[in-house]
């Protein structure tokens, strides 16, 4: 195949810089320093500037924050030399947007730019409604310091690097995390292939359930010849793999070609035997002690052997694996007199369901309240009783309005349509303004944070108002 480093280069040769246009998502981020690092110029618009696009004008990125054709730098005008990447969560009326696309400029999404990336070596695709992140980000972390080595996409910030990208220089395996939304997974061509989850989301691309099924069975038509899928067990989906393409199926239990053995909780700890075929790993232990977290290693752990990666790499990966940012991340752990405090991203009922029961199995008997701030009209009406259902399980239940993101508003849903059917104990809506005055105001045993919103921006500040409670 040659080196896959060079193959790219010969792809992107053509262009000397890259405008980014929604260039503050954390998903563009990781190609934004990609690009840098193989020399080109980078520049790009957002709407809002937030911590990350900081980071990324003081790595190189020229950054406007106005969406106007003026804004745009005159080195990066020359149609010639710049190749433009657009998110598809950037409105299609974009003022630059629509100046690039009628000056003739190269303009692609930004799936299209990882797909040449995963056509020019091999790769490892993370898909599923929830799990990609946490799973992508520990076969990035297994690859990265083993002999295989890899270039990272991922959707989160994974803690042990600082940065939602991984380069090894000369390595030809990608890791990417592939996302289904407005199909952009269907632009990979995976080598090894894994689907953590297939629970129903983005129904405003995909129409109903079956139809965001057929999603997925197409990104498995992707695979290469000779690739593999690692399947989770119990899924509806009905893969559509090529006939040279080896299909396995994992889970956290004791189902699948690859699965635990011996799962033991305690002193902040989990530990599980992984077995697969001729594959026998005691005492593997997650880094991140979440329930859920025994499904993705598995996962992560059969990827990575799959690649060539050894039973050492994986069992030193997934033990210094400190997460990914927002993931079950935990930013007071109690021990200082001060409640505790987490964050997760969960934002589907099953992920919130799931976060909900992993705090209760790691601190029995205390107190839970969660802030959840429902993240696009579209979802809180889709799944508004699945949402209902998945917080009651907390003691206390804080909830803000809905975060439009994308979304113009939906009439008769707000954030009440979720609120009015929870059973937990005690529940209130509260604008996000005058969230940090109730935290203020309130005494907490543990507090958690859930969503796909903007509330990571107030955490600074909740981590602080909870420290100062501790003095």
């Amino acid at each position: 195949m040659g080196n896959p480093q060079n193959n790219l280069s010969e792809s992107l040769s053509a262009f000397s810089r890259a405008y980014f246009i929604g260039a503050g998502g954390i998903g563009m981020a990781n190609l934004e320093r990609f690009l840098l690092s193989r020399g080109l110029e980078v520049a790009g618009y957002d709407r809002v500037a937030s911590e990350l696009t900081r980071h990324l004008e003081e790595e190189g990125v020229k950054m406007t924050f106005t969406d106007s054709p003026d804004e745009i730098p005159e080195d990066f005008r020359d149609k010639d030399k710049t190749l433009v990447v657009y998110t598809p969560a950037v409105p299609s009326d974009s003022p630059i947007l629509q100046w690039f696309r009628k000056e003739g400029f190269e303009v692609v999404k930004r799936a299209a730019l990882l797909g040449k990336i995963t056509r020019s070596g091999k790769s490892i695709c993370v898909a599923g409604s929830h799990g990609k992140t946490t799973t992508s980000s520990m076969i990035a972390n297994i690859l990265k310091d083993s002999g295989i080595g890899c270039n990272a996409f991922l959707g989160g910030v994974l803690r042990n690097t600082g940065s939602n990208l991984v380069i090894c220089k000369g390595s030809e395996w990608s890791v990417i995390e592939a996302d289904e939304y407005d199909r952009s997974f269907h632009h990979l061509s995976p080598t090894i292939a894994v689907v953590t989850s297939v629970d129903p989301d983005h129904l405003d691309i995909y129409g109903d359930e079956q139809g965001y099924l057929d999603g997925f069975a197409h990104f498995t038509s992707l695979i290469t010849e000779e690739g593999t899928l690692l399947l989770h067990t119990g899924l509806k989906l009905q893969p559509d793999v090529k006939p040279s393409v080896k299909v396995m199926t994992y889970s956290g239990g004791h189902e699948g070609d690859w699965n635990a053995e011996d799962i033991k909780f305690g002193d902040g700890k989990i530990t599980f035997t992984l077995v697969g075929p001729s594959v026998r790993i005691e005492n593997l232990e997650p880094g991140v002690p979440v329930e859920i977290n025994v499904d993705n290693a598995v996962a992560a752990a059969a990827a990575a052997l799959i690649a060539g990666a050894s039973e050492d790499d994986v069992r030193k990966g997934l033990k210094e694996f400190k997460g990914a940012k927002r993931r079950f991340e935990i930013l007071l752990d109690g021990s200082k007199g001060t409640p505790v405090l987490i964050d997760d991203y969960a934002h589907s009922p099953n992920e919130i369901l799931a976060s909900v029961r992993s705090v209760k199995k790691l601190y029995p008997g205390r107190k839970l309240t969660v802030v959840f701030q429902p993240h696009l009209y579209s979802r809180t009406r889709d799944f508004a009783s699945e949402f209902s259902e998945a917080l009651s399980e907390a003691d206390e239940l804080i909830m803000p309005e809905i975060y439009p993101a994308r979304e113009l508003p939906i009439p008769g849903v707000d954030s009440n349509l979720i609120l009015r059917n929870v059973k937990c104990k005690s529940k209130e809506y509260v604008e996000r303004k005058d969230l940090l005055n109730l935290i203020k105001s309130r005494n907490f045993d543990i507090l958690m944070t859930l969503g796909a919103a903007d509330i990571d921006v107030l955490l600074p500040d909740i981590k602080n108002l909870l420290s100062e409670k501790s003095r």
